[in-house]
């Protein structure tokens, strides 16, 4: 079974990310910020997104009065936005659904696992994968942890009743390398996703679609 991130794995999602950040900072007469700069803010969760948003335009959060609830009003601002223009730039990865189908159609068992809010996550699966057989589709859920916590693999290999060593996760950031570890199963890095190769130095990684599709059929 492989367990596939979905932003900066699957999906470049980056710009229309970042514009939903540079909508919400604007509503509040805050500096926005550049691409690479939100860049390094993504793969934690949308509140935590926000939050470094807000951080690096000069919001002192822990030093406001009621500071989280600014947050919460931010992350609202937000979500509305993105949810109206979620896939106004983003994008699958080139050779990324080709890979996908050809998977789909052998019988491999695969699941997608983000920290994107699942919302979110449903409708990029739905939009730009529209006919593939997923065991699972997991995103962030109230109540649920954001990766590393192993809890969203082991609520994969439940779902698709597949072992720990029958599993291998493929991600772009050290959050995804740990959640793999964590979850006692395999992982493979992506060099095409938000992270450096600097950031993944530590752990076996991939250059393309072409070569991660013969790593797979080796498997």
């Amino acid at each position: 079974m492989i367990l596939w991130d979905l932003d900066g794995t699957l999906i470049d999602t980056l710009d229309d990310l970042g514009a939903a950040v540079s909508h919400t900072l604007r509503l509040r007469g805050l500096p926005t910020h550049g691409r690479e700069d939100y860049r390094r803010m993504v793969g934690h969760g949308v509140r935590n997104l926000v939050k470094q948003a807000l951080t690096a335009s000069g919001v002192r959060i822990e030093d406001t009065p009621g500071g989280e609830a600014l947050v919460d009003e931010a992350l609202a601002d937000f979500k509305a936005y993105y949810s109206a223009h979620i896939d106004v730039y983003s994008k699958p990865y080139p050779g990324m659904p080709e890979l996908i189908a050809e998977l789909n159609a052998a019988g491999v068992k695969m699941a997608v696992v983000s920290n994107k809010f699942q919302e979110g996550t449903d409708h990029l699966i739905r939009e730009f994968f529209p006919k593939i057989r997923f065991a699972a589709i997991l995103g962030n859920r109230p109540g649920f942890p954001l990766k590393p916590d192993p809890a969203i693999v082991e609520e994969a290999l439940a779902r698709a009743d597949v072992s720990r060593s029958e599993a291998l996760l493929i991600g772009d950031s050290p959050t995804d390398m740990h959640t793999a570890e964590n979850g006692g199963i395999d992982s493979l890095a992506v060099s095409w996703g938000y992270r450096t190769r600097e950031d993944l130095a530590a752990y076996p990684i991939v250059d393309s679609v072409a070569d991660l599709r013969k790593i797979i059929l080796k498997l």
